[in-house]
């Protein structure tokens, strides 16, 4: 039996990436997995690949309209919700004098938004099937000074502080559920492998800068994101909530970075 056997689970951003890696370990783990994101392409790829343990709805997180047909669809359909992972998220390059305000919000509003809609409408049909497991994706950009994240690093505080004020309502209201963040630092996805173009395409570093520094800091595989991801899920976790969890090799506690 899987450690996530009989759990409905949705997972957003998960056409690629952590979330890609947190859908595919959680069906191998037992789980019924209702993948979301913009991306309709790779995420029905995804959803193919995974088998008849996935299926892929199309959702911008930003949407109030949307987050509340998925959760009535997903409970209709599969007769609950146990986990959601609110794991959609984007960066923009700019640290707080070159930031736009357009990349602030836009930021703001997928990350921040996006996981206080997924927590409001997920919590009743979590009550209803009577357990459940939030894990809210930060960042270690919420931990530790980023200059060139600016907006990206608002974002992420905003949801760990979230992630904390879910947890006590929980706590305080002897609820049957969990909501906790995880903390990565540099991931090998996608959105990470984008960052030095888009540093350089807003003046933050040169090529030569990028070229340095490429290789320096350790990236960590999406794997070892969805691992822990995974052990939140479970019940293993139970007596988890309100803990904010940094997956990051030992980089948000050193100066500098950690070598390969």
């Amino acid at each position: 039996m899987g450690r996530l056997s009989g759990k409905i689970a949705i997972i957003t951003g998960a056409a690629k990436g952590l979330g890609e890696a947190d859908a595919r370990i959680f069906a191998r783990e037992g789980a019924t997995v209702i993948l979301t994101d913009v991306d309709r392409e790779n995420g029905e790829r995804v959803a193919q690949e995974i088998g008849d343990a996935a299926s892929f709805v199309e959702l911008d997180v930003r949407s109030e309209d949307a987050w509340q047909q998925l959760i009535s669809d997903v409970v209709d359909n599969h007769g609950g919700l146990h986990i959601l992972v609110n794991n959609a998220g984007v960066v923009e390059a700019g640290n707080i004098e070159t930031q736009t305000l357009k990349d602030y919000q836009f930021v703001m509003d997928v990350s921040a938004q996006g996981t206080f809609l997924g927590c409001k409408y997920a919590i009743p049909a979590m009550k209803r099937s009577g357990s459940g497991s939030i894990i809210n994706m930060a960042s270690i950009a919420s931990v530790q000074g980023e200059s060139y994240v600016a907006a990206y690093s608002a974002a992420k505080g905003a949801v760990e502080s979230l992630t904390r004020s879910v947890a006590a309502h929980f706590a305080l209201n002897k609820m049957p559920l969990r909501c906790n963040s995880v903390h990565p630092s540099g991931i090998v996805t996608p959105m990470v492998m984008s960052m030095p173009e888009k540093m350089i395409e807003s003046g933050l570093i040169s090529l030569d800068d990028s070229n340095q520094a490429s290789g320096v800091s350790k990236l960590g595989e999406p794997d070892d994101i969805a691992n822990t991801v995974l052990f939140l899920a479970s019940d293993e976790a139970k007596f988890i909530n309100g803990a904010a969890i940094r997956v990051d090799n030992g980089m948000s506690i050193v100066t500098g970075i950690v070598p390969e």
